[in-house]
C-alpha cells in the first residue's frame, strides 16, 4: 500500500458491519415506550433490549446492538420531529447533572443540521464529558477514578448509582471494544465522519482523529504493516499514538515513523500528546477534562499549522503545490522543521534554571541599609567565613572554565564573567537531544530539577528576607539580636549568590554532556548519583536555613562552605560528565 492509496475505510469488516449495518433489518419502537411526555427515560424498555450470553451472563454485544438499533431509530425519528424549543423544555432539565446542558443543546442542533461531520463532532464532544460527568459521580463514593472509560463503566460505584443494567447499555454503545465502541473509533480516527449513522475545542477535535489516521497511514507504511492501518479487534490492540511514537514496534523492530518524520516533528508530537507537563490534548479532551469554551487558542493554532505542514510534506497531489509555495505555508513549515521540545523534563529544566538565575541576578538590586548606618551600630563585626567559600568556588570555576565554549576562557575574576545569567543562556541554547532518553539520564534529570527548584526557593526566601527586614530597620523596630541577624544576612547574600550561580552553572554545563552518563559502569554511576543527591540535600537544607522565621544565617554559611569542599573534590578527582565528554574526545 502507498501513501497514495486511497482509503474507503479504517474501520475492519466486522467492526464496520457492527456499526453500519447491524440493527437496522428489525422495525422501530414506538417511542411513547421509551420516553414519557415529560422527558424522562423508560430505562426498562431499553435494558430489556441489552441480551446476555446464556454461558456466562456477559453482555452479548452483537445481539444487544442488533436489538437497540431499531430504539434508536425511533428515539432518532421523535428528536427530529421537536423544534429546540420544545427539546430544551421537555429534557433541560435532566441534564443537569451532567454539568454540560448547553453543550447537548448544541448536539441538538447538530441533528437538525444532518451534516455528517458535525454529528461526528457532536458525539465526540458528548462521549467526552459524558465521562466527566460519569466520573464525578464515581468520585461522590470512590476514590482513584479509573483513568480508561471503559473501566469507568465497569466499575461497581457506577452501577451502584445507575443500576448495572443501565451501565450496560452504556457500555454497548461506548465502552467495550467488543460493542459499537463509539468513542474510540471515533477519537482514534477509524471512523470517518460519513461511517457514523445520524442515529446515536471544535477545530482540535477534529483535526486530531484525522491527524491520527494520516499518521497511522504513513506508520503502517514505513514499517510495511498495512494489516494494522484497519481498528483493532477486541482480541488486539489499536495502533494509536502511543505506539506510533515508541522507538521499536512490540517485536523489537526500530519504528520507522520516527526516522520519517525527522526530530523536530517528533518533538512536536511528544510535547502535545505525550509528555505529562505538556498539554496532552488528545487525553485531556477525550476524556473530557479540558473545558471546550476555555481551550486555548494558541494550542489549537499550533497543532493545526503543524498539520497543515505535515499534509504539505507527504502530499503529492498537484492541487497542493500552489499551497506549498504560499508565502505563509513556507514559513509555517520552515518553523516546523527547527522546533524544539518545550515539555520534555529537559527543556522544563532549562526553563527553571534560567528563571532561577534571573531571580539571583536580582539581588543586586534588593534594598540594603547604607554601609555608614550599619558602622554606627555597637557591637557588629563582620563574618571571616565569606573568604573560604569565595576561594574555594573560584578554585571550582578554573577548573570548570576549560569544559566552557574557548571565547569563555579567561584569566581573572571568573565569578563575575562566567557566574553570568548570559552565558548561562548561551550555554542553554544549544541544542539537547530529548527524544527517547534512557532511563539513566531521566533520573539524573529529576535530581538536577529538585535541586533547582530549591535554589529558586533561596532565593525567593532570601529576596522576601532582605525587603521584609530593611523595611523594620527603616522604620526601628529590630531588636538588637535582630540587627545582628540582619548584618549576617547582608554578609551571606554576598557569598550564596556566586554559591547558587555556581550550581547553576554545573547543572548546564552537565545538562550539556548527559548521555555520556551511559558510559559510566554501574558504581560510578551509583557514585555520581551519590554526589548530585549530596547537592540536592545541601540545598534543602538551605531551604530550611533561610526561611524568614530561621534566619540561621551562621549555619547556612558552614553548610555552604562544605558543600563546596565536596564539589570541589568530586571536580578534582574528574568526575563529572562534562569532564568525562572530554576524556572521551581527547581518546
Amino acid at each position: 500500500m502507498s501513501l497514495a492509496d486511497p482509503v474507503t475505510s479504517c474501520l475492519s469488516p466486522a467492526v464496520h458491519y457492527m456499526v453500519c449495518k447491524l440493527g437496522f433489518e428489525i422495525d422501530s419502537h414506538s417511542v411513547n415506550s421509551i420516553v414519557s411526555e415529560n422527558g424522562e427515560v423508560c430505562w426498562r424498555t431499553i435494558t430489556e433490549l441489552v441480551h446476555y450470553l446464556e454461558s456466562d451472563q456477559n453482555v452479548d454485544y452483537i445481539k444487544s446492538v442488533q436489538l437497540l438499533g431499531p430504539l434508536c431509530e425511533s428515539v432518532h425519528l421523535h428528536l427530529q420531529s421537536l423544534t429546540m424549543e420544545q427539546f430544551e423544555v421537555q429534557y433541560s432539565l435532566w441534564f443537569q447533572w451532567t454539568n454540560c446542558t448547553e453543550l447537548l443543546l448544541e448536539v441538538f442542533a447538530a441533528l437538525e443540521s444532518m451534516e455528517a461531520t458535525a454529528i461526528a463532532l457532536s458525539l465526540m464532544k458528548l462521549t467526552s464529558s459524558l465521562e466527566r460527568a460519569l466520573g464525578d459521580v464515581f468520585l461522590l463514593i470512590g476514590k482513584d477514578c479509573p483513568f480508561l472509560l471503559r473501566d469507568l463503566l465497569a466499575s461497581q460505584e457506577l452501577a451502584a448509582v445507575f443500576g448495572q443494567s443501565v451501565m450496560n447499555v452504556l457500555r454497548v454503545f461506548i465502552g467495550s471494544p467488543y460493542g459499537l465502541n463509539l468513542r474510540n473509533i471515533l477519537w482514534h480516527g477509524f471512523a470517518s465522519p460519513q461511517e457514523i449513522p445520524a442515529k446515536y475545542a471544535d477545530c482540535v477535535i477534529l483535526l486530531l482523529p484525522q491527524l491520527e489516521t494520516g499518521l497511522r497511514l504513513l506508520f503502517t507504511t514505513v514499517n510495511k504493516c498495512p494489516n494494522r492501518l484497519l481498528t483493532a479487534e477486541s482480541s488486539s490492540l489499536y495502533t494509536t499514538f502511543d505506539e506510533m511514537l515508541t522507538k521499536q514496534l512490540n517485536d523489537k523492530e526500530i519504528n520507522q515513523l520516527p526516522l520519517i518524520l525527522g526530530e523536530s516533528s517528533m518533538e512536536f508530537l511528544w510535547d502535545f500528546l505525550n509528555h505529562q507537563e505538556g498539554p496532552r490534548v488528545r487525553d485531556h479532551l477525550s476524556h473530557g477534562e479540558i473545558n471546550l469554551n476555555e481551550f486555548p487558542r494558541e494550542i489549537a493554532n499550533q497543532i493545526l499549522a503543524f498539520s497543515v505542514t505535515l499534509l504539505c510534506r507527504f502530499s503529492e497531489e498537484e492541487e497542493l503545490a500552489a499551497l506549498k509555495e504560499h508565502t505563509a505555508i513556507k514559513a509555517l513549515i520552515s518553523c516546523a522543521s527547527c522546533y524544539r521540545s518545550r515539555f520534555h523534563p529537559v527543556a522544563q529544566l532549562k526553563k527553571q534554571v534560567l528563571e532561577c538565575m534571573k531571580s539571583i541576578s536580582s539581588w543586586p538590586e534588593l534594598p540594603i541599609v547604607p554601609e555608614e548606618q550599619i558602622q554606627d551600630i555597637p557591637g557588629l563585626e563582620r563574618s571571616a567565613e565569606i573568604s573560604p567559600c569565595i576561594s574555594i568556588t573560584t578554585e571550582i570555576l578554573s577548573q570548570l572554565q576549560h569544559h566552557l565554549p574557548q571565547n569563555c576562557y579567561i584569566l581573572d575574576d571568573l565569578m563575575n564573567n562566567l557566574l553570568t545569567e548570559k552565558l548561562l543562556l548561551e550555554l542553554s541554547s544549544m541544542h539537547f537531544c530529548t527524544l527517547y532518553s534512557p532511563r539513566s539520564v531521566l533520573e539524573i534529570l529529576v535530581v538536577f530539577r529538585k535541586i533547582s527548584t530549591q535554589c529558586h526557593q533561596v532565593s525567593d526566601q532570601v529576596i522576601t528576607s532582605t525587603e521584609m527586614r530593611y523595611k523594620q530597620w527603616i522604620n526601628k523596630i529590630l531588636h538588637s539580636r535582630q540587627r545582628h541577624n540582619y548584618l549576617r544576612m547582608l554578609n551571606s547574600i554576598k557569598f550564596l549568590s556566586p554559591v547558587l550561580r555556581l550550581i547553576l552553572m554545573l547543572i548546564i554545563l552537565e545538562l550539556i554532556n548527559i548521555h555520556t552518563v551511559c558510559q559510566k559502569n554501574p558504581c560510578d554511576y551509583q557514585q555520581y548519583i551519590k554526589f548530585l543527591k549530596s547537592i540536592l540535600q545541601y540545598t534543602e537544607n538551605l531551604v530550611t536555613y533561610t526561611r524568614p522565621e530561621k534566619n540561621k544565617w551562621d549555619e547556612s554559611m558552614e553548610l555552604t562552605h562544605k558543600a563546596l569542599i565536596k564539589i570541589r573534590t568530586f571536580t578534582e578527582r574528574k568526575l563529572t560528565l562534562m569532564q568525562l565528554a572530554t576524556q572521551v574526545k581527547l581518546s
